[in-house]
């Protein structure tokens, strides 16, 4: 069965790189999708101390992402990358599942 996301090289040397500065506790990433933004749902990501027993665990590339299980069907074959530019730096969400994204890029629909 294929993973619910998939990491970019990118994504999970940034997600090696925050987690070594974590709290000792934490013990991965956790992705959820929150209400809110004008299109109406956005990307929230937050350190992991402990497995919910119904989050879905992907270990890609030496690195472990927690999605919340209310996130799992907005994310399925979403590719999370990491892009650096001049002015900013962020995660990324290659989303097939989107059928709209805002302006500003912070939010996005599934219809």
């Amino acid at each position: 069965m294929n993973p619910v996301i998939k990491l970019s090289d990118n994504a999970a040397l940034r997600i090696k790189e925050i987690m070594s500065s974590a709290q000792k506790d934490s013990i991965g990433l956790r992705v959820s999708v929150k209400s809110g933004g004008c299109a109406g749902m956005s990307y929230f990501l937050e350190y992991s101390k402990e497995i919910n027993p119904n989050d879905e665990v992907v270990e890609d590339k030496g690195v472990k992402v927690f999605i919340d299980s209310a996130a799992v069907m907005y994310l399925l074959g979403t590719e999370m990358d990491y892009k650096k530019e001049e002015f900013s730096s962020t995660f990324v969400f290659n989303n097939p599942n989107e059928t709209e994204r805002c302006g500003c890029g912070e939010s996005f629909k599934i219809d």
